[in-house]
């Protein structure tokens, strides 16, 4: 599993112009089950995602294709972990780290 951190290196002025296209580019990654959860942070500096069912390669390959990223308004931080423990609703991400 995956936290994907954004933070904005622009004004969130820019962020708000480009809106659109990346929640368009969200509900995609959520159609193909890849995106869990998503919102902004608070204080409005980024937002985070929550996302499973890919390897690191493919996250990173994601989070490139983001508009905000593309067009040069975040950097992204991705963590791995691996998600041992969780509510029933995520039971299926359940992981338990290699030996």
């Amino acid at each position: 599993m995956f936290v994907l951190e954004l933070t904005y290196t622009a004004p969130v002025e820019r962020a708000d112009a480009l809106m659109d296209a990346h929640v368009a580019w969200l509900d995609e990654q959520y159609a193909a089950g890849v995106f869990l959860a998503s919102g902004r942070k608070n204080p409005r500096d980024g937002g985070v995602i929550l996302a499973a069912g890919v390897d690191r390669a493919a996250i990173e390959r994601i989070a490139a294709a983001d508009p905000f990223s593309s067009e040069g308004l975040c950097t992204y931080r991705i963590t791995e972990f691996y998600a041992s423990k969780t509510v029933e609703g995520l039971a299926g991400y359940r992981e338990q780290p290699p030996a």
